[in-house]
């Protein structure tokens, strides 16, 4: 069992200060409390820190052994404790972000540039990932707040998923793509439920969520079975699938937007509107923010509103 906490800082301070009397004063106890809680300690220890001689304290080898595993984690606790008042008073500290993979790759890691420049004293853990992920990480508190992509969760089920606040951020076009060989080859504007219902797919889950969703979207219905030649949960691994004529996959548009313009890819089109994913703040509904967060999401929020940041995720043309 560890020793009491509280006799350990006791022991700590009379080892720096050399003294009772003198431990006694920073700790701003009685001289007499500070050597009975010694005594208790080398009790409960079963060993001698000190070796008293007349008024002076000389440390024992057990002492300075003591003394040398209590330093750094004393000091650590000094400077952790002071970071923490501190990040209530101005941003610093860790933000630890949840985002969709190429969101994240893609325009977070410029905006914690921005945001450094003005607090130099925060620092970003992202992790990038699907819904699946993303959530039970700010459920556990690994994640101080994610960003998700809200077309992937459609459909899913998350245990307690009414304990999430979700804020909309941002928009991107979704859509149904495939190369132009491919879409010669097998499409030739042939956009009907009939044929592509049995053409090849590119899949994030074994699941096809999103793949049924966009046929859901366009359709009203999905196919009772897909095939999936190639699953894999990386968007940019669907894109280069697509681009070697593996088949058709669901991608974001601004992605590939001079894929399109170029003709390389070709979105598959249909009377409905193409499906818009939605990029929403999610925290667990009952945390109170720290300063840190409540200014990067401020920071965030302003950022996308006023850099074009929208036009750029939704606007293919």
């Amino acid at each position: 069992m560890l020793p009491d906490f509280n006799r350990l800082k006791v022991f700590y301070y009379i080892f720096l200060k050399k003294s009772v009397v003198n431990a006694a004063g920073k700790l701003n106890i009685t001289a007499s409390a500070v050597s009975q809680t010694l005594n208790k300690l080398e009790s409960e220890l079963n060993v001698l820190l000190f070796t008293r001689l007349h008024k002076k304290l000389v440390p024992t080898w057990a002492g300075h052994q003591l003394f040398e595993i209590l330093n750094p984690f004393i000091n650590d606790l000094e400077k952790g404790i002071k970071h923490i008042r501190q990040a209530k008073q101005i941003p610093s500290g860790m933000l630890r972000i949840g985002s969709p993979i190429e969101f994240g790759k893609s325009y977070l890691p410029g905006l914690f540039s921005s945001f450094r420049k003005k607090y130099p004293e925060v620092v970003f853990d992202m992790k990038l990932g699907d819904p699946t992920e993303v959530f039970p990480l700010i459920k556990s508190g690994d994640l101080d707040f994610g960003l998700v992509d809200i077309f992937l969760t459609r459909d899913q089920v998350f245990e307690d998923f009414g304990i999430y606040s979700i804020d909309p951020l941002i928009d991107e076009e979704v859509i149904m793509a495939c190369s132009k060989e491919y879409y010669v080859r097998e499409i030739n504007g042939d956009h009907s439920f009939k044929n592509l219902a049995i053409k090849e797919f590119l899949s994030y889950q074994k699941s096809s969520l999103t793949l049924m969703n966009w046929f859901k979207h366009h359709f009203k219905k999905a196919p009772v079975n897909l095939n999936r030649v190639m699953t894999v949960d990386n968007h940019q691994a669907v894109i280069n699938g697509i681009k070697n004529q593996l088949g058709m996959g669901v991608i974001a548009s601004h992605i590939v937007r001079k894929d399109i313009k170029q003709g390389r890819i070709i979105p598959i089109k249909t009377p409905s509107k193409d499906v818009i994913n939605t990029i929403s703040l999610v925290q667990l509904q009952d945390k109170e923010p720290s300063l840190t967060e409540k200014t990067f999401i401020n920071f965030l929020t302003k950022d996308i509103l006023s850099s074009g940041t929208l036009k750029t995720f939704i606007n293919i043309s």
